[in-house]
């Protein structure tokens, strides 16, 4: 089971932000963290070791136009995807919003299941785009190009389509174990013809080329009927 997907929400409205917050945290999809002004935001942002995967935003922050906002997090680097929330939907209002580097403007009232999907939408467009990086221990991890980069020393190592997805999911299990039939189901699909042996041979020839040592696996570790990767950064 993939690990719960961070989403910061950036809202003043205690109502709306609380609301959000519990909704979005029910089944263990997701897990948000509030923030209630710009100021807020950025102190999770930079905090040690967080990350988020999507970021909710008012346009109507106490210290901060929210599309100026949104356009100061692109120019930062934050490319995750970015979801507008404001109760002004006049045409020139969204299309200022698009403009400033929001993925998408959500009108309040909103439905929730709504926000939901396009949440989800916005989220599955990112992960498969060139934007998309994963910190793995000591590597840069950019699944749409099927590559991984050593950043100390600038080493670049291609993966093949299905050692980046075993990859991918594993990063998604948050450092969880997930079951070998698990990760064959969604590398594979439900294909009879392919064995666990398959699978126990693509990750062989995948900690050949990001273990140090092979014989003495850190990052990529096997547990009891699965497999986990230990080493997970923003």
């Amino acid at each position: 089971m993939p690990s719960a997907r961070p989403i910061l929400i950036v809202e003043d409205d205690m109502t709306v932000r609380e609301t959000l917050l519990d909704q979005l945290g029910l089944d263990g999809e997701f897990a948000p963290e509030g923030a209630v002004s710009a100021a807020d935001a950025d102190r999770l942002l930079e905090r040690e070791g967080t990350r988020f995967d999507a970021i909710l935003l008012d346009i109507g922050l106490p210290d901060a136009d929210g599309r100026e906002y949104c356009a100061k997090l692109r120019e930062s680097g934050i490319a995750v995807p970015i979801i507008m929330l404001t109760g002004q939907g006049a045409e020139q209002d969204v299309v200022r919003g698009l403009d400033s580097g929001a993925n998408d403007y959500i009108p309040k009232p909103f439905r929730l299941n709504e926000l939901l999907a396009r949440l989800r939408a916005q989220m599955r467009v990112f992960d498969s785009s060139e934007h998309a990086v994963f910190t793995i221990g000591p590597y840069e991890f950019r699944p749409a190009m099927k590559q991984l980069i050593e950043v100390d020393r600038g080493r670049k190592i291609r993966l093949t389509e299905k050692e980046a997805a075993i990859l991918k999911f594993l990063y998604r299990a948050g450092g969880a174990p997930v079951p070998r039939q698990t990760l064959l189901n969604e590398v594979w699909g439900y294909n009879a013809a392919v064995t666990t042996h398959t699978l126990e041979t693509h990750v062989y020839r995948l900690r050949q080329k990001i273990e140090p040592d092979p014989a003495d696996t850190r990052l990529l570790v096997t547990e009891p009927g699965g497999y986990r990767l230990a080493a997970l950064g923003r």
